[in-house]
């Protein structure tokens, strides 16, 4: 399994109008999507619904800013954002229209087993750059022999700079700092991000600071991920101040150039950070359904990485070494975050709020976070979201070759169900007691999620947290 998307600056926009049916129980759908579908009348009238909720606008340019938020850039907004618009007054109703642009840096996307060799040196020649810094992890440095294989690379080139593998999880500011430094003292003109979600959100913080501090361009990017977590599909990236608090960095130019996704490379990735990343996957499969000016061909996307998740995850657990599955998976993660520009401003849900709050104050990495709020979020979703966010919801079970329970809301539930279910058979279920986060915390974690003091669904997500302090069960 191999190839290569080659990315120009493309943009499509139209108007279509369409709806979105599940399908009566025992339907069969194919990995890809439906196929000889039929629905009755019946059906129809009760499903068909409008796709698409707009959302709320929000005039936020993403030109180099740094602003609090989560590690793919969003800022904290209120709920009505955050969960795309829980209260329906917030949202207005849209027929299915929209705007799809790609990312203005991304030039090319390589993936198959093996392909580091080829591809990394056509991404420097596309890219024009001649001195690389190698950014990663200390034990993947250290421990795996996978940026040895890079750096060999890069130095048939003479395109080696340096190696800098003190990027900490939650990405510290005092390692985007050291990592500067190597970058200007040895002469680089890009970086080659190695590893999850912490190489290469620290990647981007480095780039952001030196365009800001030298001027001009902001230098590229060449992602080569190990995890699951698609950090290199966004254009924000998340890390901590001296004070201990996630800030974003959101910025077009930010977005790498180039990504490798080798599945080789993923091999000496611990299972228990491959499986949960492939969860955080999975978080943005869903959220990107019910977030605002997501296009219809990415949610399409969504569900396609939705299926791959849930089968080629547990195929990976099963056979570690195969690397098939892992190629797979790490396509799918791609789907799930797959890159885009947005003509304004929107926010992923409250999973990942909670997600970043919990992350960066208690020290709970960010696959695992996903692995404890992602289910107890859609179970509120099915009381409180829109019934457009539920459709898009309750759609999933047909995509994963579930039957429908005859309701919406039971779908939306039976959906958070499934998502429990592969939590625990893949061995990530966890709780807050495990992470030692205090109870008194709630509120104020609640708080800042939801972006301001006097939300009317704070008690909802408080008690929401408090169900996570014993292993959940639906």
């Amino acid at each position: 399994m191999g190839g290569t998307i080659t990315i120009s600056n493309l943009a499509i926009s139209g108007s279509v109008k369409s709806q979105v049916f599940r399908p009566s129980p025992g339907t069969h759908v194919g990995a890809g999507g439906p196929t000889n579908l039929k629905i009755s009348t019946s059906v129809i009238a009760r499903l068909g619904v409008k796709y698409f909720a707009a959302g709320v606008p929000r005039n936020l340019s993403h030109d180099s800013s740094i602003v609090s938020g989560d590690e793919n850039g969003e800022p904290p907004f209120s709920l009505s954002a955050i969960m795309s618009s829980i209260d329906t007054t917030a949202t207005a109703a849209s027929s299915l229209h929209g705007f799809y642009g790609w990312t203005d840096t991304l030039k090319g996307v390589y993936y198959g087993p093996g392909c580091v060799s080829t591809a990394l040196p056509k991404l420097l020649d596309t890219l024009g750059v001649k001195k690389a810094l190698i950014v990663t992890g200390k034990s993947l440095h250290q421990k795996t022999d996978v940026v040895r294989k890079i750096e060999s690379t890069l130095k048939e080139r003479d395109a080696w700079g340096a190696t800098f593998f003190e990027i900490g999880e939650h990405t510290p500011i005092v390692g985007i700092r050291n990592g500067i430094k190597e970058y200007t003292q040895n002469g680089c003109d890009c970086i080659v991000a190695v590893g999850g979600g912490s190489p290469v959100d620290g990647s981007k913080a480095m780039l952001y600071n030196i365009q800001k501090e030298f001027g001009g361009k902001t230098p590229p990017q060449i992602a080569i991920p190990t995890t699951l977590s698609a950090a290199e599909y966004s254009i924000g990236a998340g890390y901590t101040n001296d004070e201990g608090h996630k800030v974003a960095v959101s910025s077009q130019e930010l977005a790498p150039a180039g990504i490798i996704l080798d599945a080789e490379l993923t091999l000496a990735t611990p299972e228990r950070l491959w499986l949960s990343t492939g969860i955080r996957s999975l978080d943005h499969t869903v959220e990107q359904l019910y977030r605002p000016l997501v296009s219809h061909p990415v949610k399409v996307l969504c569900y396609s990485a939705m299926a791959d998740l849930f089968k080629y995850l547990p195929k990976s657990k099963a056979n570690p070494n195969d690397v098939n599955f892992r190629q797979r998976l790490q396509i799918a993660s791609w789907m799930s975050l797959w890159p885009m520009k947005l003509e304004r401003y929107s926010a992923l849900g409250l999973s990942h709020a909670l997600g970043h709050k919990l992350g960066a104050r208690y020290s709970i990495p960010h696959g695992i976070t996903s692995c404890l709020t992602l289910a107890p979020t859609v179970i509120l979703k099915s009381e409180l979201a829109p019934e457009e966010d539920k459709n898009l919801l309750a759609a999933t079970l047909f995509y994963l070759h579930e039957p429908s329970t005859g309701s919406v809301d039971g779908d939306v539930r039976q959906l958070a169900k499934l998502i429990n279910n592969l939590v625990i058979n893949l061995g990530l279920q966890s709780t807050l007691t495990d992470y030692n986060v205090p109870r008194e915390d709630l509120v104020s974690v609640a708080r800042q999620a939801l972006g301001r003091d006097d939300d009317p669904q704070q008690e909802r997500v408080v008690k929401l947290l408090e169900s996570i302090y014993e292993p959940l069960q639906l």
